[in-house]
């Protein structure tokens, strides 16, 4: 007898949830740990109950397909079953990355396909090559870029979300960066070079190698030595932007700082 199949179904329309349900049924191995009806419940499933295989629906809600596995990481994820409802278009990006997935509506066909191929990669464990074509997948598929607007945190055993808008300015912290938000900060494991590229530029400017800073928060600019300035937020906190980040000073005189 094959071991359980441990799986998650991610997914915001209630009946769909319910047939992939019943179809799973029909699969000795298969056994149903949690359902989810939007990316920030269905990030916090993958965290807690480490299933073997999410069928992925790759848009929902607060989080969509694309940023959830972003927020998990494509090299902790497990197997993945893309649900699709795109056009044939963008499905030959599945087709080309080994990704595999079903086309809303699907049926018993399919599904068997599908679960035969997660069955291979359970076996034989998820390479560094599948993760591979899941980051690729991402580039190609999302229509265009796309910004952070959550951020999950861990914090005394409980994982929840921030809004990056909350955010007044982030610091490196060894291999960590520390998020401030009003008088809490909170710990996030990334760098600081990997958070950058997933903020959005319009809101968040670069002012030093281990200062990231919500341009909304900026109080005023004021000159210091060597060319570099002191940046003073709106609660007076003092933050350095080094004379090598002098390239941002001038894109911060392009937009008008907040009133």
């Amino acid at each position: 007898m094959r071991p359980s199949v441990r799986t998650i179904i991610v997914d915001d329309e209630p009946l769909s949830r319910e047939r992939l349900r019943l179809l799973l049924a029909e699969e000795p191995d298969v056994e149903v740990v949690g359902e989810c009806g939007d990316g920030c419940q269905a990030v916090i499933a993958i965290e807690t109950l480490k299933p073997d295989l999410v069928f992925l629906d790759v848009q929902v809600p607060n989080l969509d397909g694309f940023a959830i596995l972003e927020s998990v990481g494509a090299d902790r994820i497990p197997a993945i079953v893309f649900v699709t409802a795109y056009d044939q278009y963008a499905i030959r990006a599945f087709d080309v990355r080994a990704v595999d997935y079903i086309h809303k509506p699907f049926g018993k066909e399919r599904l068997h396909k599908a679960l035969a191929h997660a069955r291979e990669q359970i076996t034989r464990g998820k390479s560094a090559d599948i993760s591979g074509q899941l980051v690729a997948l991402l580039e190609e598929i999302r229509p265009q870029k796309t910004y952070l607007k959550r951020i999950m945190v861990k914090s005394g055993g409980r994982l929840y979300f921030l809004r990056t808008a909350d955010i007044d300015w982030v610091e490196a912290a060894g291999n960590y960066v520390r998020l401030h938000v009003g008088t809490e900060a909170h710990l996030l494991r990334e760098t600081m070079n990997g958070l950058e590229t997933k903020l959005d530029p319009e809101r968040f400017i670069r002012i030093h190698r281990s200062t990231i800073v919500n341009i909304e928060r900026i109080r005023e600019l004021q000159p210091w030595f060597h060319g570099d300035y002191v940046v003073i937020l709106r609660d007076d906190q003092q933050l350095t932007m080094s004379a090598g980040y002098r390239e941002k000073l001038d894109e911060l005189r392009g937009r008008a700082l907040p009133a």
